[in-house]
């Protein structure tokens, strides 16, 4: 178009003649003369296609190697147009690498997924996922999860970081959110995790985990998955949480404990309740007001911790998960319920009491060596062997007493005398011990003086005296009347 713009201009408006026009330009004087003599530019169609004799000879070949490259493709090794034409030459085809690419793209557009434009109503959908986050917590760089939920009416997002890509995880971040949300969304839209779906059986019905059954059941939601390998069908919860990583996230999180930086989180999430939702001007805020009307309301929080049977080893140990965790010493040998949550490990005993451990990954220990105080009482040496972690375990005063021993004795005996001290407080317990050790300290008395409980005589019961001697009383005795024998004897 142009160009007949720069004809018809050099002709009809500079007064150049055609001949001229049509050297300067390397056109045809016929050519020239069609330009200035169209008034208004005309689309000219043609009547039928160009014939493609080299396409249409190859056209069948390509199409069957693109239908069978499924067969031995697979993953990042896709067949490419450059590869295509590759094989088509090995072959003694004929044809050029542009032929084959504008094929090959012709192919994949046909085959192109196309997406429908959806729309969400107050209450209906949820969306979950997990994603692989950095977290700095006491200091120290680790890998977690963090899990998302997201209300698509609203938009209104739940997020909590985990240690563990697990199932209790997965079910605690339910819990969490819906006790957040203080709703129950009427469907939640997954991938089909492990934690969820056991397999996905013809037809694409699921068979899902007993625990992932329950929680649905309890919370009366439907679950919904994901085509395999097609994650942009839960889009709005994937777009958000790439989001959260490189927003939110950055820089990475630090905080003394896991729990602190979750709080700091969820406090982010929920400043965004005041952001501008639609084109209405209605927020994050007013839309979820509307939304949690629609849902159903929160029941009883659901049990997310998974329990399980363990056997506690000759050292009073229980291995869970790779972790080891300690018991009291007298529960050895005992198979004894473990009740596994996202973040501690409770171990209940046959008379109902438990024992509490912050849960452990795979290869660390969590030993309390307060469960051990009768055995160390009776091993001095042992005492030696693990003392900073006993002290630390004990707390206020046991350092200042053991310092005050092995000041006074040597580390040998001061062993031999800690875990004596060891065994008042198994058998007396710390609310006795404990206050006795302190006065102790303060006033200078001797440790294990202070810990010998003055021992008074049990009077016998009425019906434990024979009857005669029943009437009898006998005063009892001081020293001051054997010196009175003693005078007597001189005399």
């Amino acid at each position: 178009m142009d160009q007949v713009h720069v004809v018809r201009h050099k002709v009809l408006v500079e007064g150049r003649t055609q001949r001229s026009v049509a050297r300067e330009l390397g056109l045809s004087r016929t050519t020239v003369g069609k330009y200035v003599g169209q008034v208004a530019p005309v689309r000219t169609t043609a009547t039928a296609p160009r014939p493609r004799p080299v396409w249409d000879a190859v056209a069948a070949r390509v199409e069957a190697l693109l239908v069978d490259s499924v067969r031995w493709t697979g993953g990042k090794q896709r067949l490419t147009a450059t590869r295509l034409h590759q094989l088509l030459l090995a072959e003694g085809q004929q044809v050029g690498v542009t032929v084959v690419k504008d094929a090959v793209a012709e192919w994949k557009r046909q085959r192109r997924e196309v997406f429908v434009p959806l729309t969400y109503r107050p209450g209906d959908l949820a969306e979950v996922d997990f994603f692989e986050v950095l977290v700095d917590v006491g200091g120290v760089r680790r890998k977690a999860w963090l899990f998302l939920m997201r209300l698509m009416y609203s938009g209104r997002d739940f997020a909590w970081i985990y240690e563990r890509q697990d199932q209790i995880s997965f079910l605690d971040g339910h819990v969490r959110a819906f006790a957040h949300f203080d709703a129950v969304p009427a469907r939640i839209a997954y991938d089909n995790l492990k934690a969820a779906v056991v397999r996905i059986m013809v037809g694409g019905t699921r068979t899902l985990t007993p625990r992932f059954t329950a929680l649905a059941s309890h919370y009366l939601l439907e679950a919904c998955f994901c085509r395999p390998g097609e994650g942009h069908d839960k889009g709005g919860v994937e777009s958000r949480g790439k989001a959260i990583r490189q927003q939110v996230l950055v820089p990475i999180p630090a905080g003394a404990t896991l729990a602190a930086i979750n709080e700091t989180l969820l406090a982010q999430m929920d400043a965004r309740l005041d952001t501008t939702r639609d084109a209405t001007g209605q927020t994050i805020g007013q839309r979820f007001t509307e939304e949690q009307r629609q849902c159903r309301p929160v029941p009883v929080p659901f049990e997310a911790a998974a329990t399980t049977l363990a056997t506690v080893t000759p050292r009073a140990l229980i291995r869970l998960d790779g972790a080891v965790y300690s018991v009291w010493t007298r529960w050895a040998g005992l198979d004894l319920i473990v009740r596994v949550g996202p973040s501690t490990v409770t171990i209940v005993g046959r008379d109902g009491t438990g024992i509490c451990h912050p849960r452990k990954r795979f290869g660390e220990r969590a030993i309390d060596y307060r469960h051990y105080l009768p055995e160390l009482a009776r091993k001095p040496q042992a005492v030696r062997q693990v003392l900073p972690d006993l002290l630390r375990d004990l707390g206020a005063p046991f350092p200042a007493v053991w310092d005050h021993f092995h000041a006074a004795h040597g580390p040998r005996e001061a062993a031999r005398l800690f875990a004596k001290v060891l065994g008042q407080l198994d058998t007396h317990g710390a609310a006795v011990v404990v206050p006795a050790l302190a006065t102790a300290l303060a006033s200078g008395t001797p440790l294990l003086l202070a810990l010998t409980p003055a021992e008074m005589p049990t009077p016998l019961a009425l019906d434990a005296v024979p009857a005669p001697l029943r009437a009898i009383t006998v005063a009892s005795g001081c020293a001051a009347d054997y010196d009175d024998w003693l005078v007597e004897g001189v005399a």
